[in-house]
């Protein structure tokens, strides 16, 4: 079952696109639309599987009635589990559920557009590269370098686009004083230092690497870094908010 209809990637990378798109849609399920996909996996219903579409969307809907279908399936009766156990391990039961439908649907692919052992190779080698949803789920997908000590205050400690670490890197975004070679060759160093530092944090959401055209905003309780696409947020709207909390820290705190 697939939204928009049938869709046939043919190419390592057309695969990899299709992979990453399904896997942000069944993350912000897990995640950020976490309260909504509790309540459409209604224990009460018939066999309920989590779809993720190509597009970043996600879907809760009963399988395929073609037989065999037309793409592999995700595990059935995810809804049955829901209230026997609790939640934290219900999701992550369901999150390893969807990375291995992830890699099914993505190896199917590869067979069907025939792919060889390198283009099989450089696949995986592709998804490797990213957390799985398990691991975005768990909170194991860490992300390095989470220092906020040097942020001067709200608004620049919520805007990766121009700033990760505070003054630090404001300075290195902005326009530059001439120096002698001798202090070019020591901030370049440091540049390159703040490079590797920024390029190893991960979207605490999908869990993807940060980028420096991108807006990130980090959560007040956790300390996790987001896109805030992830997290719905604007940098117009940060500006505004007092003490950012994630939905992962906002849903314990409606709980407890």
């Amino acid at each position: 079952m697939d939204a928009g209809g049938a869709y046939n990637p043919r190419t390592v990378e057309e695969v990899f696109r299709d992979f990453k798109g399904r896997r942000a849609g069944m993350i912000k399920a897990l995640t950020t639309d976490v309260q909504e996909f509790f309540r459409l996996c209604d224990p009460e219903k018939e066999n309920l599987c989590l779809y993720g579409h190509p597009n970043e969307h996600w879907e809760v809907n009963l399988p395929a009635e073609e037989v065999p279908p037309e793409l592999p399936e995700p595990v059935l009766g995810i809804n049955f589990a829901r209230d026997g156990m609790a939640e934290k391990d219900w999701l992550s039961l369901v999150a390893v559920h969807s990375d291995a439908w992830l890699l099914a649907v993505a190896f199917f692919f590869g067979a069907r557009f025939g792919f060889d052992k390198a283009d099989r190779k450089r696949l995986f080698n592709m998804v490797n590269d990213l957390p799985t949803i398990f691991e975005v789920v768990a909170g194991t997908a860490k992300k390095q370098g989470k220092d906020k000590s040097s942020v001067s205050n709200n608004s620049s400690n919520r805007s990766k686009s121009s700033s990760k670490r505070g003054s630090e890197s404001r300075a290195r975004f902005s326009k530059p004083v001439p120096k002698d070679e001798d202090e070019e060759e020591e901030e370049e160093g440091v540049e390159e230092e703040d490079d590797d530092e920024q390029g190893e944090t991960q979207c605490g959401a999908c869990g993807e690497s940060y980028a420096a055209d991108e807006f990130w905003i980090c959560c007040d309780l956790c300390e996790m870094w987001f896109h805030g696409k992830c997290v719905k947020i604007t940098p117009a709207r940060a500006e505004h908010i007092k003490q950012y909390k994630c939905p992962s820290c906002s849903n314990k705190r409606a709980r407890s």
